[in-house]
Order: structure tokens, then C-alpha cells, then sequence
């Protein structure tokens, strides 16, 4: 059962550490990102990719299925995926290829290839990101980005974003080929959390757009707060978190906007939890 907003402020231990996915959840590349994807997929057959596509009994929906046997035909993305533009990159490749690491390698670095074509602008998601962003930073909130983008696109949309504001804003950022494997694996939140020289616990958060990144997050052992800027109902979200023994993963937070996220900082700010680790944590 995912919790309502208040619920949640309710539980949460107040975050000393605050991770934020790139993409979708901070700042706005989708022009980009669809661009890329779209030049990517046609290339899966070249690639050896198409024989990779998993399985129905491997999908999570119905709708997931539908969506791996559009591209096994088509070789593209359904129109309307296109239209709506909803869903990472990260979590097509995620729906397309399962836990086939090395297919997804080979889908990123194709991606990567195509990215070149079209990156270039950056802009935030909402509009609030920099003083929410400086405001936790008065807070003492340690703050940091995590994304699965290359480090090469990444610094430059970071020094693009409100004229290069943001730049000195973040203690550590990871990027996708910082660690052996991207997101859903925790490798980059436990480099991130090393080179802040802190353990994981309740009271670092991850904050992100994707189910990637709350299966980062709970795998990890920190505390997941899914952003759902693409606006999705409660239906789709508890059908994309189902809590059950093949899919247990699942948000502590639940935000529609950093409005809504501000206020579940401030709230948890003020409750304040206390939590200490009970041991030090091997992140290795």
C-alpha cells in the first residue's frame, strides 16, 4: 500500500543527504532524449538487440508486453509513447530487456551515440528547482545528482541550467559510466554516498522520475521518493509498484510537483526523526 503524502511526512526520517535524478525529475532534456531513442531502437536488429527483447512471462504488464512486441514488429516506439513522452529512456531499456545487463550496455552506449546528434539544452523541469535547491542547502541538507546520462552530456547541461547557477550546488555527482552498472543496480547511489563519506540509511533520499531509480533506492537502503512529474494517475502507479514478492519495490514518497516536495522536506525538517546507524554498512 503506497502512502499518501502526509503519511509519509509522518514516517520519514528527516534527510541529511538528498539525491536527485537528472533527467525528468530536475531539468527538461526530452526533445533530446526521444530524438536519441528513437534513432537507437531502429538499430537493435544490427546491434543483435532484438533477440535479446524479453518475454511475456518476463513483463511486468500487460502493458510492458505490448510495448516489447510493438518494437519486436516495428522496430520503433508506439506513436502515442512518443506523443506523451512519460517514460525514461532508462525504463524502456529496463521493459525491453529485463535483467540482461549486457543488452542494456549495448542499448546505452547506442543511445550514447545518438544522444551526441541532439544534447545541447537543458532547462528545469518546473521552474523552483534553484531556490529549493539553495533553501535545502540553508537547511544543512547535503545535496548531490545521480543519473545514468554520461558525465560527458551531463556537465554540460549542468553548467547550462539557469545560466551555471546550479554548478556549485552539489557535493557529488555520478554519472553512468561512473560505476559498472547504471540504475536499477545501487552501485552509483553507494559511490555517491562514499564520496560524501556517508553510510546509507533512512536518512539519505533518492529522489527520481523512474521505477529505476526506487529500485535503486530500496536496493540500496535509502529512503525513495518517486517524483511523478508525468503526471500519472494512482491506478498506473500502483500497477507500476505493485509491492508484490516478484515486484517489491516500492517509493516512501510519492511527489507531484517540488512544491509537494518542499513541503515534505520542511515537514520532515520540522518532525525531525532521530536515526542512527547501528553499524557501518559495506557498500563495496
Amino acid at each position: 500500500m503506497l502512502r499518501e503524502l502526509d503519511e509519509a511526512a509522518r514516517a520519514l526520517v528527516a534527510p541529511r543527504v538528498v539525491l536527485f535524478d537528472w533527467h525528468a525529475t530536475l531539468v527538461d532534456t526530452l526533445d533530446a532524449m526521444y530524438h536519441a531513442v528513437d534513432e537507437t531502437i531502429p538499430r537493435f536488429l544490427e546491434l543483435g538487440l532484438m533477440d535479446a527483447l524479453i518475454t511475456h512471462d518476463e513483463c511486468k504488464t500487460a502493458e510492458d508486453a505490448r510495448l516489447v512486441d510493438y518494437v519486436r514488429e516495428h522496430q520503433r516506439l508506439h506513436p502515442k509513447i512518443m506523443a506523451e513522452r512519460r517514460i525514461s529512456r532508462t525504463d524502456i531499456f529496463e521493459v525491453l530487456f529485463g535483467h540482461n545487463e549486457d543488452a542494456k550496455q549495448v542499448a546505452h552506449a547506442a543511445f550514447n551515440d545518438a544522444y551526441r546528434n541532439h544534447y545541447g539544452e537543458a532547462q528545469p523541469f518546473e521552474g523552483g528547482e534553484l531556490e529549493l535547491l539553495i533553501e535545502m542547502r540553508e537547511f544543512d541538507v547535503r545535496l548531490g545528482v545521480l543519473t545514468n546520462r554520461d558525465r560527458e552530456f551531463f556537465e554540460l547541461e549542468l553548467a547550462l541550467v539557469d545560466d551555471g547557477a546550479w554548478v556549485d550546488l552539489f557535493e557529488t555527482t555520478v554519472c553512468g559510466c561512473d560505476t559498472g552498472k547504471r540504475k536499477p543496480n545501487p552501485d552509483p547511489i553507494f559511490k555517491a554516498l562514499d564520496n560524501l563519506g556517508v553510510q546509507p540509511g533512512p536518512d539519505c533520499w533518492y529522489v527520481g522520475d523512474s521505477t529505476t531509480d526506487v529500485i535503486a533506492a530500496k536496493r540500496a537502503g535509502v529512503t525513495s521518493v518517486f517524483f511523478n512529474g508525468a503526471g500519472w494517475d494512482h491506478t498506473w502507479i500502483n500497477k507500476i509498484f505493485p509491492g508484490t514478492q516478484r515486484h517489491p519495490h516500492q517509493p516512501d514518497a510519492i511527489v507531484d510537483s517540488f512544491a509537494e516536495f518542499k513541503w515534505l522536506v520542511e515537514e520532515c525538517l520540522h518532525v525531525s526523526h532521530d536515526w542512527k546507524p547501528s553499524e557501518p554498512c559495506n557498500t563495496n
